[in-house]
């Protein structure tokens, strides 16, 4: 049988409202209400003159009840592929086995599958398939829609909490002229009508803190940045961040608005404060423990060091513990690997790791009480950054001064050091007050939450080698 697909079609009940409604039938009633729904056909078993399927739909799965006598076409019924769209209308019943179902009295064909389509049985078992293939993969793995449903609850959520505070959400480019506001190698691009070199935003940080310039005392972006990096479980080369900018704020402030928001989502998004990550608990409740970067190298690596230590004792420090160095790294990008290496995996509980040498973090604030040092925080949980967060550097002179050591950083052969921006430092002539600012990997955060090892989880269409076509 030919079938002609429809332009339309309008189902009028999902599976899991006909679940939330009728799941409490009796065995063998019938409701004599009649439905119509729609979705792809993922099991059939044929049974003489009786046939069964299951419908799976956006929102969930819901047996067909296919008696010969009562659907129309039942041998073309029982014909069709795994995978094929229908559209169904029938009686909402409950068969005598316990299994809520809708009688086919009318069917019809939405999309005809032209691949074998795997059953929810055997599943898709290679990862690189389901990367490639997410359209599948989203079908036959009820797991991996969780996920993504948790991803977009997580940032609907993170959007509320921020706007109930009185953030303001906006949107800057993604295309810079300079690359800018982190430490990383940008992709680089042409725009033809203006013979220019653009770089795919590395950022939003110094567009953000122009607005805050501009008396938007509290604004954020959920944005999409680029970095041109390696590929792991946790690096995707395009990825998520949260970055948000408070006025008469510190890192202090920051801490706060931090440990709160992500106790919020793991309530909200779980049903508590306290996961599992990974087979180990991991609870997520404020306030988090505080502790200097230094501080925790005495503590995990047992090396007391700090930036008054000589660069050739940190050197031989470093040596010792197997950290890869090079000859132009300075005391604060020694200590820096130092902790990378021998501290930052170690750290399972929830803690907020601050004060940082001030070489390492270009667009800091200079603590107010530690020389040489910055108001800087990042938040580590199950051993992985979620982010990171200073007080922000509002002095234009002492700022440039920062972006020319890092274009020197950058001639020695630094590939992400930061170029000059003339444009930022014009903004901060106008005049930055005190501010907090912010930035969270939303997609390391959901990995947390959703309790997933590999960031491709949790990313719809993760970056992969180009597939070869025959």
């Amino acid at each position: 049988m030919s079938h002609q697909i429809p332009y339309r079609f309008e189902p009028d009940a999902t599976a899991a409202v006909l679940a939330e409604k009728y799941g409490h039938l009796e065995d063998g009633s019938e409701t004599g209400q009649r439905v119509t729904i729609a979705g792809r056909l993922m099991l059939r078993r044929v049974q003489g003159k009786l046939a069964f399927g299951t419908l799976q739909d956006g929102s969930g799965r819901i047996q067909l009840f296919a008696p010969s006598k009562v659907t129309p076409h039942f041998d073309d019924f029982t014909a069709l592929s795994l995978g094929d769209w229908i559209g169904v209308s029938g009686e909402v019943m409950k068969t005598r086995r316990g299994e809520l179902s809708v009688k086919v009295e009318e069917w019809t064909v939405l999309a005809e599958t032209q691949r074998s389509f795997p059953d929810k049985f055997h599943g898709i078992t290679d990862p690189d398939l389901r990367y490639r293939q997410r359209y599948v993969d989203l079908w036959v793995t009820p797991e991996a829609r969780d996920k993504f449903v948790l991803r977009s609850n997580a940032l609907s959520l993170m959007r509320r909490w921020l706007e109930d505070r009185d953030f303001i959400e906006v949107e800057t480019p993604v295309f810079h002229p300079i690359p800018g506001g982190a430490l990383a190698r940008p992709f680089t691009t042409h725009h033809n009508a203006l013979d220019s070199e653009f770089f795919l935003r590395i950022a939003p940080e110094l567009y953000l803190k122009r607005l805050i310039v501009g008396g938007i005392e509290r604004v954020f972006e959920i944005a999409r940045v680029f970095r041109n990096e390696g590929i792991s479980t946790r690096h995707n080369p395009e990825f998520t961040m949260l970055e948000l900018y408070q006025a008469y704020a510190d890192y202090g402030d920051m801490m706060e608005l931090v440990e709160q928001l992500i106790e919020y989502l793991a309530i909200e998004l779980t049903g508590s404060a306290t996961i599992t990550y990974d087979g180990r608990s991991l609870d997520l409740s404020a306030p988090w423990r505080r502790a200097t970067l230094v501080e925790l190298i005495a503590e995990h690596a047992g090396e007391l060091v700090d930036l008054d230590t000589p660069v050739e004792e940190l050197r031989t420090v470093c040596h010792r513990h197997d950290v890869p160095i090079k000859d132009s790294y300075g005391p604060g990008k020694l200590l820096l690997e130092l902790y990378e290496k021998t501290v930052e995996p170690n750290l399972w509980d929830p803690i907020f790791v601050v004060d940082y040498p001030e070489e390492v973090s270009p667009l800091s604030r200079a603590h107010r009480d530690k020389p040489g040092y910055t108001e800087r925080f990042e938040a580590i949980a199950a051993g992985r950054e979620l982010c990171n967060a200073f007080s922000e550097l509002y002095d234009p002179a002492e700022q440039r001064a920062r972006f020319e050591d890092q274009v020197k950083a950058g001639e020695a052969g630094d590939e992400e050091a930061m170029a000059v921006d003339e444009d930022y430092l014009r903004a901060l002539d106008y005049g930055l007050p005190p501010t907090g600012g912010l930035g969270i990997g939303v997609d390391r955060l959901v990995m947390l939450l959703a309790d997933v090892q590999t960031i491709r989880d949790v990313v719809l269409f993760p970056t992969l080698k180009p597939e070869v076509f025959d």
